[in-house]
């Protein structure tokens, strides 16, 4: 990220005034050092707020043609929530109240999931504001990317 600061504090669990949650067009924004989502990141950082990322989100993110040393950068200043049982079968429940299904919302609703469960207040950087508003109801404050 080319001298850019993206945080005070990398990993681990806070309790932080609040958490910025990045889905994969918002790695993708870091990765290629857009300014919006960078100035979002760090404006988070600068009010104490944690920023995270699921796991899965990393793996939806990588392609062929990304740069690993790239993608290394901002991931190494984000807290990277795993995913196992626990979450993944609440996902599923997410995506059976919403009646949404299929691998289209899946990762959507992990990362849905993952945002309900931070310090409050949440915000989720995303590119898809309606499943991801329909998936976190009212709880997570949606900015589309």
């Amino acid at each position: 990220m080319a001298g850019r600061k993206l945080s005070t504090r990398a990993r681990g669990a806070s309790s932080a005034p609040g958490t910025v949650v990045v889905d994969c067009e918002g790695l993708s924004g870091l990765v290629s050092e857009e300014h919006a989502v960078v100035a979002l990141v760090v404006e988070a950082r600068s009010r104490g707020m944690d920023v995270v990322i699921g796991a899965l989100t990393i793996i939806e993110a990588t392609h062929r043609k990304i740069d690993r040393a790239r993608l290394a950068w901002p991931l190494s200043n984000l807290r990277v929530e795993p995913v196992d049982d626990v979450p993944a079968r609440a996902a599923s429940h997410l995506l059976l109240e919403t009646g949404l299904h299929g691998h289209k919302y899946a990762i959507d609703a992990a990362v849905a999931e993952m945002a309900m469960r931070q310090h409050p207040p949440v915000v989720l950087m995303t590119s898809d504001p309606q499943s991801s508003g329909a998936l976190c109801g009212d709880t997570v404050r949606i900015i589309q990317l």
